[in-house]
C-alpha cells in the first residue's frame, strides 16, 4: 500500500467518514445543550460575564451552535467526495452555503420583530431574504443533483488516464484534510483570543458567519482552478472545459458574497448556484448530442 493510499484510508475511507460523522454529531448535541444552559443561566441572573450578544439572549439562538458543527461535517464531506465525483463535490459547496443561510434563519428568528413596519426593520427584511433564498437554493440544488445523476456513457475504470486522474484527486483531497482542520483551529484560536466580553467589542453576527468560510471558499477557488488545469491533461472536449470553468466562476461568486451583506450577498449566492445549474444543464445537452466516438474517456472530471 502506497503512502497516499494509507493516508486516504485514515482520513477519507468509508469507515473514517462514519467515525467523524458520529463524533461531530455528539459534539453538536453537547454544544447545543451547553449553549442552551448558558442562555438560561444568563437569563435568570446566575452568570453575568457573557457577551451582550443575541447569541445569549434567546433560546432559539442555541440552534446556531449545532448547525455550525454540521457545517464542519459538510466541509469534510466536500473533501470526501472530491475524488469520487466533481459534480458531487460542487453540490457540496452549494449545500454548505445554503446551510449557512439556514443557520442565519435561526439568528433572524431570535431577533424577529412582528410589526406592521416589517419591511422597514432591517432584521425582519434580512429574514425575508434568507427564507426566500433558502427555498430557492433548495430547489436549485435539487435540480443540480438531478442533472448530475443523468446517465452518461459507460466508463472503462481500467483506463490508465482515469486511474491517474483519480489518484491526483485523491492526493488533493488528502492534502486538503489537514489544511482545513488547521484553518478551523487557527480561526477558532484567533477569534477566541481576540474576544472582549464588552458589548462594543464582541463581533457581530455577520463577522461570525464569515469566520472560516471566507478563507475556506478562497482555498476552494484555488482547488477548482487546479482541477481545471489538471483536467486539460485528460480531455480536450469543449463542453467539459466550459463546465469545469463555469464551476470555478460559481465558486468565485459564492466567495464574493462574504464580502458584502444583506440583499446583495443573497443575490450573489443565488446567482452562483443558478449559474452552476445552467452550466451543467447545457453541458448535459451538449454531451447528449455529442458523437459517441468523440466522447472523453472520463465522465465526471
Amino acid at each position: 500500500m502506497t503512502v497516499l493510499s494509507k493516508f486516504y484510508q485514515i482520513f477519507l475511507s468509508e469507515q473514517a467518514k462514519k467515525q467523524i460523522e458520529k463524533i461531530i454529531l455528539y459534539v453538536a448535541l453537547v454544544g447545543f445543550f451547553i449553549h442552551l444552559i448558558l442562555i438560561y443561566l444568563s437569563k435568570f441572573g446566575f452568570i453575568s460575564a457573557l457577551p451582550a450578544s443575541e447569541l445569549f439572549k434567546n433560546p432559539i439562538s442555541a440552534i446556531y451552535t449545532p448547525f455550525s458543527f454540521i457545517l464542519i461535517y459538510e466541509v469534510y464531506l466536500l473533501i470526501y467526495y472530491l475524488p469520487k465525483s466533481f459534480t458531487t463535490y460542487i453540490t457540496k459547496q452549494y449545500e454548505i452555503i445554503t446551510l449557512i443561510i439556514i443557520r442565519n434563519l435561526f439568528k433572524d428568528l431570535s431577533a424577529l420583530e412582528l410589526s406592521s413596519n416589517w419591511f422597514d426593520i432591517k432584521g425582519d427584511l434580512q429574514f425575508t431574504y434568507d427564507i426566500l433564498a433558502s427555498v430557492i437554493l433548495f430547489y436549485l440544488i435539487f435540480q443540480f443533483q438531478k442533472q448530475g445523476m443523468l446517465k452518461a456513457p459507460p466508463q472503462n475504470y481500467s483506463n490508465p488516464k482515469i486511474i491517474r486522474f483519480i489518484q491526483r484527486k485523491k492526493l488533493i483531497a488528502v492534502i486538503l484534510v489537514p489544511i482545513f482542520f488547521t484553518l478551523a483551529l487557527i480561526t477558532l484560536f484567533n477569534w477566541t483570543s481576540g474576544i472582549s466580553f464588552s458589548a462594543n467589542d464582541y463581533p457581530s453576527f455577520e463577522k461570525i458567519n464569515n469566520l472560516f468560510f471566507d478563507e475556506f471558499f478562497t482555498i476552494l477557488i484555488l482547488v477548482d482552478v487546479i482541477l481545471l488545469l489538471i483536467s486539460f491533461f485528460y480531455t480536450d472536449k469543449f463542453h467539459k472545459i466550459i463546465r469545469n470553468s463555469g464551476f470555478v466562476v460559481s465558486t468565485i461568486l459564492i466567495r464574493m458574497s462574504f464580502g458584502v451583506s444583506g440583499l446583495i450577498s443573497t443575490i450573489l449566492i443565488v446567482a452562483a448556484v443558478l449559474f452552476g445549474l445552467a452550466i451543467i444543464v447545457i453541458h448535459n445537452k451538449y454531451q447528449k448530442n455529442y458523437s459517441p466516438l468523440a466522447q472523453s474517456p472520463i465522465k465526471d472530471i
